[in-house]
């Protein structure tokens, strides 16, 4: 695609990987084909190729509309788009550039800059997010609806973790929201690495990954978060631990994407490149494993929900199948697999009408095979699809350590 920036564009700190990502699109529109809130809307500007145009034109010094804007936030950032285009166009990182372009020249009305600030402060940090959904669960028969189905229907307990000191080791992000809303998330994780012979580090000085404050627009804050999170790491990698490991697809995605975010940054840009690539998915350390001496036995029929963040941006897309087949559970078809379920980190706030449209036809899908157990990787996948109030949805690496022998 031609493009001329304008001078002020050619300014921009990323003016060149801007360009260069306009000038690798071709507009042949098959990204359309596979965008979901394309296919809800059937708007061309509400599909890739329409926002790659709104952006191109945001750059090349057009007047910026509160409709650019629109657009741009009804992206969910699923990244279907990159898996569908034949010219590899790296469309999430062209989005976040065009975002903060617009969102310095176009103001938010009060109610969205509330709303949004108030998600940057409370997702985040850990005990806020704890302590509120506890007072949420204790005062919940007088919330409205609208608060009440962000509320998990059941928090299981975390489980003991393992005391015992492989020699092998990994660490482990713990995450903002998944502590309070899926505490035994990780603890199984730990169990099953456990049984493998790989002990987990949780460091505790690593905090949210940094993807909520970057995707709400507020980029250097989200790459602060990265800086801390690999400084607190550090230590540990010099030392000899193997991996990074997540549990939560999401914080995965963005954490490998630690060292194309620093590259510029002489500070951390190498340090980044070896955390990016010391990061894997639970699903990357487990298909590697032995996993036939684990014992695994369960009659259960499981549907997967696979996360946008893992098989559209970590390209992971059908592993944790592999791995749930090899391990005896009965999984049943998801037609539509590619799709997102509208969770999409903060979208099911900012955007909510779309994201319960796209989370009743992903649950159409997942139901279709009559499942008795959804399972996913990621936790906003998890309690979005949960909050329908229709069949269970937990983490993965659960129904595999309630089926250890």
């Amino acid at each position: 695609m031609q493009t001329t920036l304008s001078e002020q564009a050619k300014r921009l700190p990323r003016a060149e990987e801007a360009e260069s990502i306009l000038r690798s699109c071709v507009h042949c529109g098959f990204c359309n084909a596979t965008c979901p809130t394309y296919q809800l809307q059937g708007d061309e500007l509400d599909g890739p190729r329409g926002r790659i145009y709104l952006i191109k034109q945001v750059l090349e010094g057009n007047h910026v509309t509160e409709k650019t804007q629109l657009h741009l936030d009804r992206c969910l950032s699923c990244r279907n788009c990159e898996t569908t285009c034949p010219s590899g166009v790296d469309y999430h990182n062209l989005l976040d550039i065009g975002r903060e372009v617009v969102d310095r020249a176009v103001p938010r009305p009060l109610d969205q800059r509330l709303l949004r600030m108030g998600l940057r402060a409370v997702v985040p940090n850990a005990g806020l997010f704890k302590t509120l959904l506890s007072l949420g669960q204790s005062f919940r028969p007088l919330l409205p609806d609208a608060i009440k189905c962000k509320l998990p229907r059941q928090i299981h307990p975390a489980k003991a973790r393992p005391t015992q000191r492989h020699t092998r080791r990994v660490l482990m992000l713990e995450g903002c929201v998944q502590p309070a809303l899926s505490p035994n998330t990780n603890a199984a994780t730990a169990r099953v690495l456990d049984r493998l012979g790989i002990s987990v580090t949780p460091i505790s000085q690593a905090g949210c990954c940094g993807a909520v404050d970057y995707h709400l627009n507020a980029q250097e804050a989200g790459l602060n978060r990265a800086r801390r999170n690999i400084d607190a790491w550090w230590p540990s990698l010099e030392s000899g631990a193997e991996a990074i490991v997540q549990t939560a697809s999401g914080c995965g995605a963005f954490v490998k994407d630690y060292g194309h975010l620093l590259k510029d940054d002489p500070a951390y840009a190498a340090k980044a490149q070896r955390v990016s690539a010391l990061t894997k998915d639970l699903v990357e350390v487990l298909r590697d494993e032995p996993l036939e001496t684990l014992g695994v036995h369960s009659d259960l029929r499981l549907a997967f929900h696979c996360p946008c963040t893992l098989q559209h941006a970590q390209k992971l897309g059908g592993a944790v199948e592999s791995v749930l087949i090899r391990l005896g559970f009965n999984l049943t078809a998801v037609p539509d697999a590619h799709l997102c379920c509208g969770s999409a980190g903060t979208y099911s706030m900012t955007q909510p009408e779309l994201s319960q449209q796209l989370r009743d036809n992903k649950l159409n899908a997942l139901e279709s095979g009559q499942p008795q157990v959804i399972v996913t990787a990621n936790i906003g996948c998890q309690t979005h699809l949960d909050s329908a109030g229709r069949t269970p949805v937990r983490h993965w690496i659960e129904m595999v350590e309630d089926a250890l022998h």
